[in-house]
């Protein structure tokens, strides 16, 4: 049997690799890119600035201010004038990469499917039936079928990190503050980071060092600390396909093992924080018709929890913080969990205008993430296999404050056994085939 084709990372392209990245990255956005309608526009980049990224095309979320063009927010039209440029694009325009296109999002960056109905939604490169996850959705679709190397999200409650899963790529959602926030829409403010999506764990690192010189993780042993409790909520599947993951560490010199405490309390109170500074941040389009009605209602919520509510969500966090570091993140350890205890799901599943639709399943698409945004802590989502239907499967690294580069570490030795981060997706796979060699 043939061995299956095969996307390249951008730290293993040769010079010649870089110098054709650029142009091919162009036509299959153009291309690829439209036909998953995951591309608002598309910008004419040339490469111009030596440095450490020269040449490496990206992408950012709709969200992020370029200097270009107005973003759209996801909704039907841009609701405001342009934001200033993001300081983490001129930090890497600066360092030499090219800014190719805005990547479609969910509406307001406050859904984590996929679907937007004001726009249609990005499609899954792996199955256009099921969702690609939100709310970065364009941008993991894009990075998944090799429209660009790199891609910037913005993460508030796993907004990176589910369509890492449901596309089967690599994603860091960073310690809250690694990245300057100022330049891109707010969602809960104290919640809310930008992200990088890639590939591989070596391209997402080598853009993480670009932006904040940080140095590489420790070489130290590390301990994983399974979240056993997590694992037992999974569909059977998702455990069975994380497990084999860790046993993958556990052969390469790593201790694994499991404990429960799932921060249920801190669920409950992320949620409460979440809702209630989206409904502050975007009260003024409640009532705009551009905005979709379900997502009107949605941030109507949001202003029905009480000031004395939110205060206590809010003073809460440090405390749970403290016990969730005490119980898995103690000195060399860090804790995994799957990203979501559930398959990627059908659209008709979480499509609210679906007779299908569960918001149950909805809901549970971010059960293990947002927790994570609440506490600040750094995770990283990688692919570790496929379920029977062929959708990918990614479990979760969580590090304590500023172990960013010890968690990607971590997830470049786990790709330097295995390749699910390099699979073609199989809905864009014979448009990639008939290219010739993939990039």
């Amino acid at each position: 049997m043939a061995a299956p084709a095969r996307l390249t990372d951008w730290t293993s392209l040769s010079e010649h690799g870089r110098q054709a990245a650029l142009p091919q990255s162009r036509r299959r956005l153009a291309s690829l890119g439209r036909t998953l309608r995951a591309v608002v526009r598309d910008f004419p980049a040339t490469p111009s600035i030596e440095g450490p990224l020269s040449g490496l095309p990206y992408v950012v979320k709709d969200m992020i201010g370029t200097g270009i063009a107005p973003a759209s927010w996801g909704c039907a039209e841009p609701v405001e004038a342009a934001l200033d440029v993001s300081p983490v694009v001129a930090r890497l325009d600066a360092a030499g990469a090219c800014l190719i296109g805005a990547a479609e999002m969910t509406e307001l960056a406050y859904e984590p499917s996929g679907i937007n109905p004001a726009r249609g939604g990005a499609l899954n490169p792996w199955n256009r039936d099921a969702v690609p996850g939100g709310s970065s959705s364009g941008s993991a679709a894009l990075v998944a079928s090799g429209c660009c190397f790199v891609a910037l999200g913005s993460d508030t409650g796993g907004s990176v990190r589910i369509p890492a899963h449901c596309c089967g790529i690599t994603a860091l959602k960073p310690t809250f503050g690694r990245f300057p926030l100022n330049g891109a829409m707010p969602l809960a403010p104290s919640l809310d980071t930008i992200g990088i999506m890639a590939r591989s764990a070596a391209d997402v690192a080598l853009v993480d060092r670009v932006l904040t010189g940080a140095p590489r993780g420790a070489e130290s042993p590390v301990v994983f600390n399974a979240m056993e409790d997590a694992f037992a909520a999974s569909d059977p599947e998702v455990a069975m396909i994380c497990r084999a993951a860790l046993d993958v560490f556990h052969r390469h010199g790593m201790k694994v093992g499991g404990r429960s405490g799932f921060p249920d309390e801190a669920d409950r109170h992320v949620l409460t924080v979440m809702q209630a500074e989206a409904a502050l941040t975007h009260r003024v389009r409640m009532d705009d018709p551009r905005v979709d009605a379900t997502l009107r209602r949605r941030l109507g919520k949001g202003l029905t929890i009480a000031v004395e509510h939110r205060q206590a969500a809010i003073e809460a966090r440090s405390r749970l913080r403290d016990e969730f570091v005490s119980r898995f993140l103690e000195k060399g350890a860090i804790a995994v969990l799957p990203v979501m205890p559930v398959r990627t799901p059908w659209r008709s599943d979480v499509d609210p205008q679906s007779s299908a639709f569960s918001a149950r399943t909805l809901y549970a698409l971010s059960r293990f993430t947002r927790f994570v945004n609440y506490f600040g802590l750094p995770a990283v989502a990688i692919p570790v296999g496929f379920d029977r239907r062929g959708l990918p499967v990614a479990l979760q690294l969580i590090g304590r404050p500023d172990d960013d580069q010890l968690l990607l570490d971590l997830a470049q030795q786990f790709q330097a056994v295995t390749d699910w981060h390099a699979r073609v997706p199989a809905a864009v796979a014979p448009l990639i085939a008939n290219e010739g060699v993939a990039a």
